[in-house]
């Protein structure tokens, strides 16, 4: 374990290509216009781009990069990045000259024929283009490969929709910007040039033995545990969360955080979660869009630096059943250029008319895209958690805390406002403990969308998704519901009385969606349904609110999303399912043939021998024969749920690719895998842990 002093200060964004390096490196005239670029969204001319260009790579080699990479976000769920050389054609002499022009810096031309596009593109239609996203800062990444140039790029097919989720998350950033002008205008701002989506993502993860790993087929090909009986001991005792960490992981955290620092992402916050192995990270928010790449550079840090410790880093949602799974908590909110938090209630939130009318916007964006809202956060895995008293319900509501509820409820009963609930002292009862300010609201870890201070925690996102697609729906709903205030506000006379009923009509029409009662409880679940309110349970059923004439004019309107693009991410999501399970299926298929069924049944012969052999010796071998019947009953469970999983499996790779074949792997395919680990997992719990393939959950959650 490394004891080296580390000053983050000197660290700190090292290998990022940042303001300060650019103001150093770049003629005053070039660094202009770049910042013009980034911050009014003028076009780069060529000229500045070689220069630019020129000086990052310099500065990149200095760092030791031989390679540069337009690294990007396609719609597999990754980034992904194709490496060239600095090195141009070699000369008479037989030495090469590094170059890099303005134009590999503005555009790359990966092929574009093997990534998802659900129907834009044909197989043979190939070109797609990256585009440099200078709002993201380039950076130099260290690993076994040496050093890597990473520029952050936009993804396009050739005809130019959106294949990647970078485009359409900078498209709803610019939807937001223009709305919230607005609105900010109408009250008078006019010093306020840009605002901004500010974003901070809270990253749960699993830690395991990578020797472990390497002996479970279900972690290596699907990243989950697809059988395993729970060991005498899960979370119950509540011990890990915020325990003290363990030296073998404390001496990764410390490597994962240098790493991240070095590229400029601000890891902050480390911890155990709740789960055996589970931990979590959170960095310092961020622009939306940086802290999109930002998050994705954490899960690749995870995932690199746990090899180096002879670890695995698991970011499934559900790595294993019985104990939590993993999520993601996207805190939302809305900044100026100017240092302005929109969501920032104040002393005295009553009196704060912008504050609640954003507040107001917000809820009626929420209530009325509340199935958009959920499938932003629909995965594979994530079907596994939500809803499962471990994560946020299925179901969309807003919590907002007594202070907020309060004035809520007056403005909805009387129109208006006259008091906000006060946060007081919190007595310890110790003499030697000072006395604690006390917040007006409690917070509320069962709400899919919380209020917390300043901001929205979005609490229902996968641990492995991208926070992309979350915000690109927040941002443009909240966009839309501007929008429409705006259009009424600048056209009413009374500018004082028509904010105020303004006001009053969203939160009377989000009324339903707001709930501040416990998420988990079977009573919310029923008064929801009372409400009306949606409950998607699954990804499958999710997706078809991608489609809707709703989403669509909403989307259009903003130009965040084409309906041909809406259209292809449908499909894309239906296929990804069907492939998830299918992967999943085959899995579990092959490991119950070629493992537990040979392993079981070499263990009953061991118990018939010793049957024979106790009968033999003239005693009672009554306990004996009833361990071998009951591994025989459970081996016969088990070779029969196999074969019907087989045949589900089968006849679902027959099925009409899209939603046919997803919906039948989700009715039909998943609970035959279900009941395939029931008896097998049953079996885990009598054969001799010698005899059984493979580490069990004890061996995997508390070994590591």
């Amino acid at each position: 374990m490394s004891t080296e002093l580390i000053n983050v200060a000197d660290i700190f964004g090292e290998n990022v290509f940042n303001d300060t390096v650019m103001q150093e490196r770049l003629p005053k005239k070039i660094y202009k216009n770049l910042k013009k670029t980034i911050e009014e969204g003028k076009e780069l001319d060529l000229e500045t781009a070689d220069v630019i260009a020129h000086e990052m790579k310099e500065w990149a080699i200095e760092k030791g990069a031989t390679h540069y990479t337009h690294w990007f976000l396609p719609l597999t769920g990754v980034t992904a990045e194709k490496h060239d050389s600095f090195i141009s054609a070699p000369l008479p002499s037989g030495k090469v000259l590094m170059s890099f022009s303005g134009k590999e810096l503005i555009k790359g031309e990966p092929d574009a024929s093997s990534f998802p596009s659900g129907g834009l593109r044909a197989t043979f239609e190939a070109r797609g283009y990256t585009a440099w996203d200078c709002t993201s800062p380039a950076f130099v990444r260290q690993d076994a490969a040496g050093a890597t140039l990473c520029i952050p790029t936009a993804f396009c097919s050739y005809t130019g929709e959106a294949l990647d989720q970078k485009t359409p998350l900078l498209r709803s950033m610019e939807a937001i910007n223009t709305q919230a002008l607005r609105l900010l205008r109408l009250f008078g701002n006019t010093t306020s040039k840009k605002v901004t989506p500010s974003v901070g993502v809270e990253q749960e993860y699993f830690l395991v033995d990578a020797e472990k790993f390497m002996q479970r087929k279900d972690l290596i090909y699907t990243g989950r545990t697809l059988f395993g009986a729970m060991p005498p001991k899960g979370q119950e005792l509540d011990d890990h969360y915020f325990g003290t960490i363990r030296q073998r992981i404390a001496s990764f955290m410390r490597d994962v955080n240098i790493e991240l620092w070095k590229v400029g992402v601000s890891a902050k916050t480390q911890h155990n979660e709740v789960a055996p192995a589970q931990h979590e990270l959170a960095p310092i928010y961020a622009e939306a869009n940086i802290a999109v790449d930002h998050n994705q550079i954490i899960m690749q840090t995870l995932k690199r630096v746990a090899c180096q410790h002879g670890m695995k880093c698991l970011l499934h949602e559900k790595p294993f059943a019985g104990v939590n799974g993993s999520g993601k908590h996207d805190n939302w909110s809305i900044t100026t250029d100017d240092g302005i938090n929109m969501l920032e209630p104040g002393k005295t939130p009553h009196e704060n008319t912008q504050f609640l009318l954003v507040l107001a916007c917000i809820l009626k964006a929420v209530y009325k895209h509340a199935d958009l809202l959920r499938q932003s956060a629909a995965d594979p895995g994530n079907d596994h958690r939500l809803g499962a008293n471990e994560a946020p319900p299925a179901i969309i509501s807003v919590f907002l805390g007594e202070q907020l509820e309060d004035v809520r409820q007056q403005l909805i009963s009387t129109g208006t406002a006259t008091h906000s609930l006060k946060g007081g002292k919190l007595e310890t009862g110790v003499a030697t403990l000072p006395d604690l300010s006390k917040d007006a609201t409690d917070r509320n870890r069962t709400s899919p969308f919380a209020f917390t201070g300043n901001k929205f925690e979005f609490r229902m996102v996968g641990s492995r998704d991208s926070v992309a697609n979350p915000n690109i729906v927040l941002n443009t709903i909240v966009a839309e519901a501007f929008a429409d205030a705006c259009d009424v506000l600048e056209k009413a006379d009374d500018f004082e009385l028509a904010v105020h009923d303004l006001i009053k009509e969203y939160m009377v029409e989000s009324d339903k969606v707001v709930f501040n009662g416990n998420g988990y409880s079977d009573e919310w679940v029923a008064e929801a349904e009372r409400r009306g309110l949606p409950n998607i349970k699954s990804m499958v059923e999710s997706i078809p609110a991608i489609t809707t004439d709703k989403a669509v004019a909403l989307f259009e309107r903003f130009s965040v999303f084409t309906k041909a693009e809406l259209e292809s991410r449908a499909e894309i999501e239906y296929e990804a399912y069907a492939k998830a399970v299918n992967i999943e299926a085959r899995t579990m298929i092959d490991m119950a043939s070629k493992q537990f069924i040979p392993a079981v049944m070499k263990y009953t012969k061991q118990l018939a021998d010793t049957v024979i052999a106790v009968k033999e010796a003239g005693v009672d071998a009554e306990v004996q024969a009833e361990a071998l019947t009951e591994v025989s009953v459970l081996l016969k469970e088990t070779k029969e749920a196999l074969a019907t999983l087989k045949k589900v499996t089968e006849e679902a790779a027959e099925k009409e690719e899209g939603e046919v074949q997803a919906t039948y792997y989700h009715s039909e395919v998943v609970p035959a895998m279900e009941a395939l680990r029931v008896p097998v997992d049953k079996l885990e719990m009598i054969v001799d842990k010698e005899a059984w393939p493979m580490p069990s959950y004890g061996d995997l959650i508390f070994e590591v």
